[in-house]
Formats: structure tokens, C-alpha cells, sequence
């Protein structure tokens, strides 16, 4: 649960500058792209179906920056799925993961698996550039994170993963970072219509919006307030397709 709204501001504003803000502010400014496909047509298989895992309060599993690799890279081989279906009160979209990518792939999975984007929400918008999610002002959000070390992962570059519209991407902290490594914990997804090539080897595109794509056009609608937050929560509840 999120706390009151009257709880909400400082905490707000404090996690919108936690991760993306500067570069992605900065980056706006400079392209003006502040307000604003070629897309594969990508279909669910049918035979797919959802699975059902209950939220756990907190993850088993110790997970550090410097082990982040070796046990991702366990993961992700223990678990090959690359579909993850996203419910909101707004609509539901379907997200592929790539398998060129394969931590930033075997995190979102297991993070879906293990509840925690039950525990997130869209928790900044910026209108005809992207939405953002996987972080919110809950306590149970925290912890979880704090539970799993707020590991980092390494950056996946990819020639062929651009920031096209429907675009998943992994946020990152500006500051102190020229490795660009990725924080799994939170992610974006394009809304724009156009190209945001200048966001291109600065975070890793991992996946894409298949389906329902115009969900990201009704988060981008939604009122926010002076710190980008939606007025009305957005909660998310993420499922891995099978």
C-alpha cells in the first residue's frame, strides 16, 4: 500500500531524482523533446498463459553488485521465459524481453517472480517521452531493495536495441556511474513517436511493448503533479508469461 497522500511530496520528490532525472531532464533540454515507428509487429503466442505468483514480502535470495552477474546469469538460464504481461487500473500491456540481453532479461523475471513490481508504480511521467516505473513511496518497496543490496547490473549495449517508441529501458544513476551500470529496479518505457537516439548507449534497451501499447498513451495522460508523479497511483502487478 502507498502511504497518504499527504505523506507523498518529499518522498516524491526525493525518488524522482534517485534515478534517469538528470540525464533524462538534461537530455530533453537539449533536444527539446520535452513534450512530443517503426516498431516489429510482435504477437503473444496464444498457447501462453499466466502465472500466478503470489507477492513475497521479501526475497530469499542474497544478491550483491559483485555476485549480480553470476547469479543472474544462473537464472536466467534456469528460466528462458521472455514475455511479461503488465496490469495497471489503466489497462494491461505485454512486454518481450531479449535474449541479447541476457541479465538485464533474467533480473526482470526474477524481480517479477519474486513480487517485487507488486510493490512499485508508475511514479513519473514526462507526456510524449516516456513513463517510468518500479519504484514507489511504500516501505515494503524499500525494503525489498534494501533486502537484495540495491545491486547493480552491467550495460548490454546493443547495435540493433534503439529507444523507438515502446522501447523497455533500464534506469541508471547518473552520477558516479561511467560504467552506466543499470538499476533492475526501475525501468521506462518510450511513449514518443519519434527516435530517442540521445538516450542510446547511455541506458540498456531490453525489451519492447508488444502488445497494448496504448496503455503508455493513457499513464502519459494521466494529471501529475509538480514532481512528475501521476495525482491518481498507477499501481503496477507484473506476471511472467509461460
Amino acid at each position: 500500500m502507498l502511504h497518504p497522500k499527504k505523506n507523498l511530496k518529499a518522498n516524491r520528490h526525493l525518488a524522482r531524482f534517485s534515478f534517469l532525472c538528470l540525464l533524462l531532464t538534461a537530455c530533453m533540454q537539449s533536444t527539446k523533446t520535452s513534450k512530443g515507428k517503426a516498431r516489429e509487429s510482435f504477437k503473444t503466442p496464444a498457447s501462453k498463459t499466466i502465472v500466478q505468483t503470489p507477492p513475497k514480502a521479501l526475497a530469499k535470495d542474497i544478491i550483491r553488485t559483485a555476485t549480480a552477474v553470476e547469479f543472474m546469469t544462473a537464472y536466467g538460464q534456469k528460466h528462458q521465459e521472455t514475455y511479461v504481461q503488465l496490469h495497471t487500473r489503466l489497462g494491461v500491456m505485454t512486454l518481450r524481453l531479449y535474449k541479447n540481453t541476457p541479465l538485464h532479461r533474467a533480473s526482470f523475471l526474477y524481480l517479477t517472480e519474486k513480487g517485487y513490481f507488486d510493490t512499485t508504480c508508475f511514479y513519473r511521467v514526462v507526456p510524449g517521452f516516456i513513463v517510468q516505473g518500479g519504484n514507489s513511496d511504500s516501505e515494503q518497496t524499500t525494503a525489498f531493495r534494501n533486502r537484495l543490496n540495491n545491486y547493480l547490473l552491467p550495460s548490454e549495449f546493443r547495435k540493433n536495441r534503439k529507444h523507438k517508441r515502446g522501447a523497455l529501458a533500464a534506469a541508471r544513476d547518473w552520477e558516479h556511474n561511467p560504467e552506466k551500470k543499470s538499476t533492475p529496479f526501475e525501468f521506462y518505457v518510450i511513449q514518443s513517436h519519434k527516435l530517442q537516439s540521445h538516450l542510446d548507449y547511455e541506458h540498456t534497451v531490453f525489451g519492447e511493448v508488444v502488445e497494448g501499447i496504448e496503455l503508455i498513451d493513457k499513464i502519459a495522460a494521466e494529471a501529475i503533479d509538480v514532481y512528475e508523479w501521476p495525482k491518481k497511483d498507477i499501481p503496477i502487478k507484473m506476471t511472467v508469461l509461460k
